[in-house]
């Protein structure tokens, strides 16, 4: 291999799972920069044609599908459309989640249900439709999941559901990645600390709050879209062949002071 090419996603076809929102349009940009066709799939493609066009004007092809992850029918049809307009699927990135803020003690069956099936079972819905896809297509495949520093830390109020749907989706991604590498499927995560967007919004815009999570940082600032790009784009291409089944923590030094 040029060691040149070991980033190159040209050929590629890319599906990015919440690539409209905070953190997916980064990703989706990423990827086209570096040669991928991307596909956008999430509740709500009327939001994306900015979005497209940006892909667009890199000189990739781009679309947007509706996929509601938590749907197992919608997710099935999501693929079914991707695979029929792009011709293939190459690489997966889940970047969908949510998170509802609230004491455990009190903690409703809704909210639990809420964040568990869009965090861990969404990811579970559109891993196995589009590994059928890799499967049958026989040449391998790329699967990142945003995961979080809080699959593997506790946090101290408000926040067990997120911590463990993020938990699960972690030992998941090495579950899935035993058994598929047989099929040369690579399955990653990438968990980030607090990252700044729509999502963390509502926490981040009060001061002390802001400053308790940088006093936690040792890089001293939150992470922001762009500083996944890398990762992603390193989990996608050719120089991460030969790891698979790794969370790998983007999260300026939180876990290694904890």
């Amino acid at each position: 291999m040029k060691y040149r090419d070991m980033f190159s996603l040209g050929g590629k076809v890319a599906v990015v799972v919440g690539g409209c929102g905070g953190l997916g349009q980064a990703i989706v940009e990423g990827l086209a920069t570096w040669g991928a066709d991307v596909a956008v799939a999430g509740l709500h493609p009327d939001r994306c044609p900015e979005l497209l066009k940006r892909v667009e004007d890199l000189g990739r092809r781009a679309m947007a599908c509706r996929m509601n992850i938590v749907d197992e029918d919608s997710v099935r049809r999501g693929v079914e459309e991707i695979v029929s307009r792009m011709g293939r699927i190459d690489i997966l990135v889940n970047a969908a989640g949510t998170m509802v803020w609230q004491a455990a003690e009190e903690y409703s069956l809704e909210n639990w249900r809420r964040v568990v099936d869009t965090n861990l079972t969404g990811v579970f819905l559109t891993c196995r439709e589009v590994g059928k896809v890799m499967i049958r297509q026989g040449q391998g495949g790329k699967i990142i999941s945003i995961s979080s520093v809080r699959g593997q830390l506790g946090y101290p109020r408000d926040y067990t559901a997120y911590c463990a749907s993020k938990g699960g989706l972690n030992l998941y991604t090495k579950a899935l990645a035993a058994e598929w590498a047989r099929y040369r499927i690579n399955v990653n995560a990438v968990a980030p600390t607090f990252i700044d967007t729509p999502l963390t919004s509502g926490m981040l815009s009060d001061p002390a709050t802001r400053q308790k999570l940088l006093d936690r940082i040792p890089l001293h600032r939150l992470g922001t879209p762009s500083d996944l790009v890398g990762a992603i784009v390193f989990l996608a291409s050719p120089a991460s062949d030969f790891i698979t089944g790794h969370v790998l923590l983007v999260d300026g030094g939180v876990t290694c002071t904890q």
